[in-house]
């Protein structure tokens, strides 16, 4: 925002577009402190703010659901972290979530223990 502040100063023909991304940068900046957000595709769905808005723990951690998307609803979702094998039925279902959140790079629930881009390799191959 300081940037964006210092080059409305200097950068006049660019005003207009530089108020419009500091007013955008400090909207986003509320919605953090305030830690309030909401998912765009089920805020265009169902036109509900209350629908709408993400879950998140007592700390403020975004939920997620089993197949690794955002979720509106608290009692259904974990922090990406909690998830482990046994929350998944298949393995099928694990990879979605593994390759969702981040696949081998960002895998902090170790669904992949050998690290060869396959999560709970020991889950059946379909759901029962």
């Amino acid at each position: 925002m300081l940037i964006v502040g210092i080059m409305f100063v200097f950068w006049t023909k660019a005003r207009i577009a530089l108020a419009a991304i500091f007013i955008t940068l400090l909207a986003a900046f509320g919605l953090e402190v305030s830690q309030n957000d909401w998912d765009l595709g089920t805020l265009m769905k169902t036109g509900s703010f209350q629908e709408s808005k993400v879950a998140r723990d007592a700390v403020g951690n975004v939920l997620f659901d089993k197949l690794g998307n955002i979720t509106t609803d608290s009692s259904r979702g974990k922090t990406a972290d909690e998830y482990n094998c046994d929350d998944f039925s298949s393995q099928p279902e694990a990879q979605a979530f593994f390759e969702k959140v981040g696949g081998v790079g960002n895998d902090v629930n170790r669904l992949d223990g050998n690290k060869d881009g396959e999560a709970c390799e020991s889950l059946p191959k379909t759901a029962k």
